[in-house]
C-alpha cells in the first residue's frame, strides 16, 4: 500500500519560557541513573526467574522420563517372564528404549523453550473457566505501567499541560505521545460533546507519521514471521520505505514470481505499548466516572473501550487481509472501483503483503485534470459507491481520507482497509429512512427515522422530553437546503441528544458518522461541486426498480396481513375468555397512569412523614405524662421511660428534617439537569 510521506512533520519540541537551572539538570541526571538501575535490576530479576523456570522444567522432564523408563522396564520384564527363554536380551532392549525416551523428552524440552508466542492453556475449575487477564496477556506489570506513566508525564510537562493547552499544542502533544494518543485524538475529534469544536477541528489534522524504522529491524521482523530466509520469498525489497507510520512501515518489494507488491510491517512492541496506554486510560476513566456521575453525557469508559477495539482490529493484519479480500469481491460488480489484491498466503498477524498500487492521489486535482479525468465524475461515482457500501452491502471503508484514495487506469482505488464498518439490515433501513427524510425535508418522517436510528425506545417518563428535543433537531436541520446541510453538526446533535436521554447508539453508527464526515471534508476541499447528501438520496430513491418495489411492497403487505389476521383471531379468543370471566364475576382490571410514578412516590413520602410526625408527637406527650407522674427510676431528674421517649422522639424529628432536605435537594438537582 503506498503511503505518502509528509515533509512538514513537527517534532515534539519542549515549550518553555526560560532556561534550565543546574539543579534541575542534576535532578534529571539523578532520576535517569535511578531509572537505569531499576531497569538493570528488573532485567537481572527476569533472568533469574527464567533460569529457575528452566531448571524446574528440566527436573520435571527427568522425573517423568525416569517414571516412563521404570514402567517400560517392568512391562518388558513381564513380557520376558511370560515368553520364557525366547526373550534373549531384555536388559539391552530396555536400555535402548530408555535412550529413545530421553531423546524424545529432550526434543520436547527444546521445542517448549523456543521463543514463540504460546498461550497458556485454558483450565476449568469448580467455579468455571480460568482465562488470562488483560495484564497477563500483554505482560503488563505495575512497574512497566508506572514507567510509561512517567514518560507520559514528562512529555505533558514539556508542553505545559498543567498551565493549559491550546488546540495546536494538544495536537502536537498527542503526536509526541505516540500511536495510542494519535488514535485517541482522532476519535476525540468526532466527540464534540467532550471537547470544544475548535479542538475537534485541530485534532482532525492528526497524522500517524513517524520516523522510519531501521531496515535491519524490518528484515528481522520478516524473517521471524516467515521462519525462513527472505530470498525464498522476495526477489528484492526496497530499503527506502514508501511510508512510515507509528503503527507500521510499508516497503515496495518484488516476489520470486515477479509480482510488484507492497509489504506492510508492524513495528515491534507497538501492541504492548498500546496495551499499557489503554490499561492506564482504563484506570483514569474509572476514576473520572466516579467523580463525574453524569455518565450519559460523557462516557469515558465507552471511549476507552472503543479505542481498544480499534487497536485490536488494526494491529492484527490478518483482519486487513480478510477485509481486502471481501472488498475485492464487492468491487467486482463495479467497473470503476478497485482495491489492492492481498497475498493471503504471505500475510501474518504482523505482516501484510498486497498488490502495489501506483496511481494518482485524489488530492492531486491538477494532475487528474491533466490526465483527462473529470473531478465531478470521480466525486459522484465515489459517493454513489459509498452509498452502496453503507446502505446495500453493509460493509464499508471507515477511513476515506485523501491519502487512502487513488485513481489508476480509470478506476477509483481505495487503500488501507484496516478500519472497516459493518451494519445489519435493520440499521441500514433506519439510516436510509433518515437520509431520505433529510433530503425530502419531511419533518414527520425524520422524527420517526431518528427514533429508529437510535435503536432504543425511551422510557415513558422521558418520552415528552425526547419528542421536544427531536422537534428542535427537525427545526434546525429538517428545513435547510441540501447544499447548506452541515452533516457533521447534524450527526453531533443526534449523538448528544441520544446520550442526554440515556439512549445508547451502537459504535457502528459512530463509525458511519465519522466516515461520512471524512468523505464530506474530502469533497468540500477537492471536489466542491459534488453534494454528498443529494447523491445518497438519489441512490436510495433509484436503488430499486418499480417492479422490485412493488414486489417488496406486496410481500410486506402479505406479511402484515398474515400477522394482523392471527392477531384478530387471538383477540377474539381473548375477548371470549374475558366475557366468560365477567359473567362469573372473576374479571379484574389492572391499569397504569403514564407519568404517575413520581407523584405517587411523593405522596408515599408525605404519608410516611406524617405517620412519623404523629409518632413523634405521641412520644413527646407520653414522655411528658410520665415526667409529671414521677415514675422511678429517675435519670437527669426525668423518669427513665420518659427520658428514652424524649431521645427517640428527638432522633425521629432530626431524621424527618434531614429526609425532607435531602429529597428536596435531589428533586431540584434533577430539575436543573
Amino acid at each position: 500500500m503506498p503511503m505518502n510521506q509528509h515533509s512538514d512533520q513537527t517534532g515534539p519540541a519542549p515549550i518553555s519560557d526560560g532556561g534550565v537551572t543546574p539543579d534541575e539538570l542534576r535532578r534529571f541526571a539523578k532520576q535517569e541513573r535511578r531509572d537505569l538501575r531499576d531497569e538493570a535490576h528488573e532485567a537481572r530479576h527476569e533472568e533469574h526467574e527464567q533460569a529457575r523456570a528452566a531448571r524446574e522444567r528440566r527436573h520435571e522432564a527427568r522425573v517423568d522420563t525416569s517414571k516412563i523408563v521404570d514402567l517400560d522396564a517392568k512391562l518388558q520384564d513381564q513380557e520376558a517372564h511370560d515368553d520364557g527363554p525366547a526373550a534373549k536380551h531384555p536388559r539391552q532392549e530396555r536400555l535402548l528404549d530408555a535412550e529413545e525416551t530421553q531423546e524424545a523428552a529432550h526434543i520436547i524440552e527444546l521445542r517448549d523453550g523456543l521463543p514463540t508466542a504460546s498461550k497458556d492453556p485454558e483450565t476449568i475449575g469448580l467455579f468455571g473457566a480460568h482465562r488470562r487477564s488483560f495484564a497477563d496477556q500483554y505482560h503488563l506489570t505495575r512497574r512497566s505501567k508506572l514507567k510509561r506513566l512517567h514518560q507520559i508525564g514528562k512529555i505533558a510537562m514539556q508542553f505545559d499541560a498543567l498551565k493549559g493547552l491550546t488546540p495546536v499544542k494538544m495536537r502536537l502533544m498527542f503526536e509526541a505521545l505516540g500511536p495510542t494518543f494519535v488514535k485517541v485524538g482522532q476519535i476525540l475529534s468526532m466527540r464534540s460533546e467532550i471537547l470544544p469544536q475548535s479542538f475537534c477541528d485541530e485534532l482532525s489534522k492528526l497524522r500517524a507519521d513517524a520516523d522510519p524504522m531501521p531496515y535491519s529491524i524490518v528484515l528481522e521482523t520478516l524473517e521471524s514471521e516467515y521462519h525462513r530466509p527472505l530470498n525464498e520469498v522476495f526477489r528484492t525489497i526496497d530499503p527506502t520505505p514508501l511510508g512510515s507510520a507509528s503503527l507500521a512501515q510499508v516497503h515496495r518489494a518484488t516476489l520470486l514470481t515477479g509480482e510488484d507488491v507492497a509489504v506492510k510491517v508492524q513495528r515491534p512492541g507497538v501492541r504492548v505499548t498500546m496495551a499499557e496506554d489503554v490499561s492506564i486510560m482504563r484506570s483514569l476513566a474509572r476514576g473520572a466516572t466516579k467523580i463525574m456521575h453524569n455518565a450519559q453525557v460523557v462516557d469515558f469508559r465507552g471511549v476507552v473501550e472503543e479505542l481498544w477495539d480499534t487497536f485490536d482490529e488494526e494491529t492484527n493484519f490478518l483482519n486487513e487481509a480478510r477485509n481486502l479480500s471481501a472488498f475485492k469481491r464487492f468491487c467486482d460488480d463495479f467497473a470503476y472501483m478497485d482495491c489492492p489484491t492481498p497475498y493471503v498466503d504471505l500475510c501474518t498477524e504482523h505482516v501484510l503483503v498486497m498488490e502495489y498500487i501506483e496511481g494518482i492521489p485524489i488530492a492531486h486535482t491538477r494532475e487528474l485534470i491533466a490526465d483527462g479525468y473529470s473531478l465531478k465524475e470521480i466525486g459522484t461515482k465515489l459517493v454513489d459507491n459509498y452509498a452502496c457500501q453503507i446502505l446495500d452491502a453493509g460493509f464499508f471503508h471507515a477511513d476515506p481520507h485523501p491519502g487512502n484514495i487513488e485513481i489508476r487506469d480509470g478506476k477509483i482505488v481505495l487503500l488501507d482497509l484496516g478500519m472497516t464498518g459493518r451494519l445489519n439490515a435493520s440499521t441500514r433501513a433506519a439510516l436510509k429512512q433518515m437520509l431520505f427524510a433529510v433530503a425530502k425535508q419531511d419533518s414527520a418522517q425524520l422524527a420517526d427515522a431518528l427514533l429508529r436510528f437510535a435503536g432504543t425506545e425511551a422510557g415513558h417518563a422521558d418520552y415528552p422530553s425526547l419528542l421536544a428535543d427531536l422537534d428542535g433537531i427537525i427545526e434546525e436541520f429538517g428545513t435547510v437546503n441540501l447544499q447548506d446541510l452541515d452533516l457533521a453538526q447534524f450527526l453531533t446533535s443526534l449523538t448528544q441528544m441520544a446520550r442526554r436521554h440515556g439512549i445508547e447508539i451502537h459504535s457502528s453508527i459512530t463509525t458511519v458518522g465519522r466516515a461520512l464526515v471524512t468523505l464530506e471534508g474530502l469533497l468540500d476541499k477537492f471536489i466542491p461541486d459534488v453534494n454528498m447528501i443529494e447523491i445518497i438520496s438519489e441512490h436510495i430513491e433509484h436503488s430499486k426498480t418499480k417492479t422490485q418495489a412493488l414486489k417488496d411492497e406486496a410481500g410486506k403487505l402479505a406479511l402484515e396481513g398474515h400477522a394482523a389476521l392471527h392477531g384478530a383471531l387471538k383477540s377474539m379468543s381473548e375477548a371470549n375468555v374475558a366475557l366468560h370471566m365477567l359473567t362469573r364475576g372473576e374479571l379484574r382490571t389492572n391499569f397504569e397512569l403514564v407519568g404517575s410514578e413520581e407523584p405517587l412516590q411523593q405522596l408515599s413520602d408525605m404519608v410516611n412523614r406524617l405517620t412519623m410526625a404523629l409518632i413523634v408527637v405521641g412520644l413527646f406527650i407520653g414522655s411528658s405524662i410520665v415526667y409529671y407522674a414521677g415514675m422511678k427510676p429517675i435519670i437527669f431528674g426525668i423518669p427513665l421511660v420518659g427520658f428514652l421517649g424524649y431521645v427517640v422522639a428527638f432522633v425521629l424529628s432530626c431524621w424527618i428534617v434531614i429526609d425532607i432536605y435531602l429529597k428536596g435537594h435531589e428533586r431540584r438537582h434533577r430539575k436543573h439537569k
